[in-house]
């Protein structure tokens, strides 16, 4: 099986794009989608430096607007799985078929404009945390206040939440890690981009979305996406949530996944693979970077991609916890009730106020995975929701 990536905000290079304006209706279509994400692609993909295209409202939609096009130049009919970190997804969603390339554009830009506004609302940033045992780096996290954002695997943890937590973190590593600050606005994936969420929830509502046409793999809990408005709301929820690409390359693992394609600007994804999955039946990779990297991308679709059947859909789903802090399901549904998607069933009580607990699908609650008042960790299991789809 191949798998297609669409990496996400970090991984963009000044004048990236310009190559890819000399393929046909490449610049049309840049502006059309221009219009659409509110902000000039074509200038943020060619002249714009590296300080411009850093600004999140600019770089989502770039990023989102990359990866479509370049997509656009290879045989997806015969590409498996597709994934994306982060804002990739919406790019990630596209080349899934759940959403036109139109409205992935769109909502990205509505996404990377919330976020900043987020932002700016106190001093928060993110920093990689490299090395060590990674319970150890979540359990530095958790009692610095600070939020594991992306679970990257391959010995990366990046840490989220007030500057002064990030401080002290930085100044107390755990044992075996180095920290290193990320140039970022702030605190992407955390309880601090709430505001975030519900504006882009108020926009995606009304954006139709169909079932996946090839397995689409969730950054939530690495697990192939469901129907469409259920990965909407996956994508909206993924705004506070944290990105867990280590469960995503497990799952390309599981999935015997022999071939990746990175779109551009690629490298991370790549890099982070090659890491991960390494050894025997480690997948071939390739970087898709300029048009120039365009026939080795499609020899090794050719070489490993095919029609690939979707995998059994699994008889539940997991809802885990979005936060650090203790659950509070005094008030949620007792188990053997039926619950549905976007239900609230239960807090998660942290330093900065409740988080809710919902639903991401309709069906019977099979099992809370952890008692009231439990200290529980984001990412946790919580739930078991049963019922297939």
């Amino acid at each position: 099986m191949l798998a297609v990536l669409s990496p996400g905000q970090g991984s963009q290079k000044p004048g990236f794009l310009a190559p890819w304006l000399d393929l046909p209706g490449a610049e049309a279509r840049l502006r059309w989608w221009s219009a659409l994400a509110g902000v000039d692609l074509i200038h943020l993909g060619t002249r714009a430096d590296a300080d411009e295209i850093k600004d999140t409202a600019r770089t989502q939609p770039l990023l989102v607007a990359a990866a479509l096009l370049a997509a656009e130049h290879l045989p997806m009919h015969d590409v498996g799985l597709v994934a994306g970190h982060s804002v990739g997804e919406l790019g990630a969603a596209a080349l899934a078929g759940v959403l036109p390339a139109e409205s992935a554009v769109t909502l990205a830009g509505v996404r990377g404009r919330e976020m900043a506004a987020a932002c700016a609302l106190e001093p928060t940033g993110m920093a990689a945390v490299l090395g060590g045992d990674p319970d150890e780096v979540i359990a530095a996290l958790t009692a610095h206040g600070l939020h594991p954002a992306n679970r990257n695997g391959a010995g990366q943890v990046v840490a989220a939440g007030a500057v002064d937590a990030l401080d002290k973190l930085a100044a107390e590593p755990p044992a075996r890690t180095r920290v290193i600050r990320l140039q970022v606005a702030g605190a992407f994936h955390t309880p601090y981009m709430a505001p975030a969420e519900t504006a882009l929830a108020a926009v995606a509502a009304g954006v139709p979305a169909s079932a996946p046409a090839r397995i689409l793999l969730s950054n939530l809990d690495g697990t192939p996406a469901g129907h469409g408005p259920e990965t909407v709301r996956r994508l909206v929820r993924q705004v506070t949530a944290p990105v867990r690409w280590d469960l995503c390359m497990r799952t390309l693992a599981d999935l015997g996944v022999t071939g990746v394609i990175e779109l551009p600007p690629a490298g991370t994804l790549a890099g982070l693979v090659k890491r991960e999955l390494k050894g025997e039946g480690a997948p071939e990779i390739v970087t898709l970077n300029t048009p120039a990297d365009l026939p080795a991308a499609r020899r090794l679709i050719a070489r490993h991609g095919g029609p690939a059947a979707r995998p059994a859909t699994p008889s539940f789903r997991v809802v885990v916890s979005p936060a650090a802090g203790h659950l509070d399901r005094s008030a949620g549904p007792a188990e053997g009730a039926e619950v549905r998607a976007g239900q609230v069933l239960g807090h998660v009580a942290t330093g900065r106020g409740p988080v809710e607990v919902t639903a991401h699908d309709n069906g019977p609650l099979v099992e809370w995975l952890a008692h009231h008042d439990d200290p529980v960790a984001p990412g946790q299991p919580l739930v078991r929701i049963g019922g297939t789809r």
